[in-house]
């Protein structure tokens, strides 16, 4: 059996029989791993799809992706991107100000932009490599994470409480967008596509509730009915949310190391696979290769039976040595 069909059972099934899947989040370290800057590595898929395929050689994980940085879709609106030699690309100054700006703002055509396009042609090198052997897994910002990569992080969450509808309007237009990098990414051999919302972490319940949930669940009904599965992506403390995005829809939710495994069952039950939670530094970048295995081991044993994917709460950090990432998987 495949790992790609494997992902498919366990989506749809459950726990099967055999090694618990693998999923670590790689980017940085993919590139360093395969000996790339991350300029490289963020500005090519050429370069970002061979240093993920060295790690798979390596490491023998169940997924690969297309993840680099938040900033396909913000570089596709028209948003300068700085390529610094080897750290993670950075938005020059916010695009969106205004109301006047997000009413004229446009929705680029994701197949023609430069790093939207190379995103799609990852996936389809991907594809031409793997085939259907192993998942490959797209990428989109989710509405708030992309409305704040827009207009700014601090002027988002000042505006969600006062001028709500600067921010709705924006999200709207971020769907716009999530929705065709999404079906392009299917469409090029895509079976998940992640959906980042990391900002969400650090709104109420309420305003998750009134403001991004609807749309979470618009998004997700879109990417199924393109054919792909749904991996929620919320970095940080997501408790006082489970109850809400249980309702969301995606198929599988990744959890940070804040967020218990007890919680989060509590609140998805069997509806969807929970993916994660090691914490990526003080576990799986700082302790001894043993220590990791043990206490990977731990998690292993408490929730394979359960719909479980193994990871770190986040992205494998560039300084966790290799040999801690060989002892963090279940098969090793």
């Amino acid at each position: 059996m495949t790992k790609k069909e494997k992902l498919h059972l366990l989506i749809k099934n459950g726990p099967q029989d055999g090694p618990v899947p693998f999923h670590p989040i790689l980017m940085h370290f993919a590139a360093r791993f395969a000996g790339a800057m991350y300029m490289e590595f963020a500005s090519s898929h050429k370069i970002l799809v061979e240093s993920n395929m060295k790690c798979l050689e390596y490491f023998d994980h169940d997924f690969v992706t297309l993840m680099s940085d938040p900033y396909g879709e913000t570089s596709a609106f028209g948003a300068k991107i700085d390529f610094p030699l080897d750290s993670v690309p950075r938005c020059r100054e916010p695009l969106v100000k205004t109301i006047e700006d997000v009413n004229d703002l446009k929705n680029p055509d994701v197949h023609k932009e430069l790093r939207t396009r190379e995103r799609i042609l990852g996936a389809r090198y991907y594809q031409k490599i793997l085939g259907d052997s192993v998942p490959i897994v797209g990428w989109v910002e989710g509405p708030l994470a992309e409305a704040c990569d827009l207009a700014g992080v601090n002027d988002i969450l000042l505006k969600i409480a006062l001028e709500p509808d600067f921010v709705t309007r924006l999200m709207d237009k971020c769907m716009i967008t999530a929705k065709d990098f999404a079906k392009a990414q299917i469409e090029s051999g895509c079976d998940v596509i992640g959906v980042g919302d990391a900002i969400c972490s650090q709104i109420s319940a309420d305003m998750y509730r009134s403001m991004v949930l609807p749309l979470h669940r618009e998004l997700f009904e879109f990417i199924h009915s393109c054919g792909a599965a749904v991996k929620l992506h919320i970095c940080g403390d997501i408790t006082h949310l489970l109850p809400d995005v249980a309702s969301a829809g995606m198929d599988i939710l990744d959890i940070d190391w804040m967020v218990d495994f007890d919680d989060a069952y509590s609140a998805v039950g069997d509806s969807a696979v929970v993916c994660g939670n090691l914490d990526p530094v003080t576990v799986i970048q700082d302790l001894s290769a043993g220590e990791i295995a043990q206490k990977a081991s731990e998690l292993v044993n408490r929730y394979r039976d359960r719909k479980f994917i193994l990871s770190g709460g986040c992205e494998i950090t560039v300084n966790t040595p290799h040999q801690n990432l060989e002892r963090l998987h279940p098969r090793r």
